[in-house]
């Protein structure tokens, strides 16, 4: 039988415990057997956005993941044309690991702006999605889609713009992200004068 890998996208600017509470729960609770954590360089819907470097983020994702058989991270896109889109990653993936199956993990946010993605429509064709909420009542027409589900996974309130920010302002995020993570970004200044 196929591996079944949950797919979760992202700039992990930084991971946090959201992240990996979310992971875990498909891992736990879905057909989901293990989650790649996709680094992506570029999300085109966040060019203002102030980044740490490829590397940097790569550097904390790898942090956080590490004790955790059932996550990996995945950094396919850092050497593919930017910015980066989820149809030709996957595309790419399954080229690479034809023995996979891949299911896409995204917040509800992502699905009730989904029509803005390139080439949405053969996405939906193409993959599973499951979809967790960010948001106590989730709309959307593509709910409704046979590839589409809503899991009902935790609701979590952790950002990684409000992480930058408690960071920025000298707070403590502990508890948002886990302690390697924090204290590696303490040890490199990370995000300290972003402004």
């Amino acid at each position: 039988m196929a591996q079944t890998t949950g797919l979760l996208f992202g700039s992990f600017n930084p991971v946090h415990t959201g992240h990996l509470i979310i992971a875990n729960y498909f891992v736990e609770n879905t057909a989901v057997d293990d989650v790649w954590f996709v680094l992506s360089p570029q999300n085109p819907f966040k060019t203002e956005e102030k980044m740490l470097d490829d590397r940097a983020r790569l550097s904390l994702l790898e942090l956080a993941t590490k004790d955790n058989p059932a996550f990996s991270v995945c950094d396919l896109e850092l050497d593919m044309p930017k910015p980066s889109y989820t149809l030709h990653t996957l595309k790419a993936l399954r080229e690479k690991y034809p023995e996979r199956e891949f299911i896409l993990m995204i917040g509800s946010d992502n699905l009730e702006a989904f029509d803005k993605w390139k080439d949405y429509e053969k996405l939906l064709d193409l993959i599973k999605i499951y979809v967790y909420p960010r948001s106590a009542e989730v709309k959307s027409p593509f709910l409704s889609h046979p590839n589409v589900s809503l899991i009902r996974a935790p609701l979590l309130e952790i950002s990684s713009s409000s992480i930058r920010q408690a960071l920025r302002g000298g707070k403590n995020p502990r508890y948002q992200l886990p302690d390697s993570v924090l204290e590696h970004i303490r040890e490199h200044g990370y995000f300290a004068g972003d402004r």
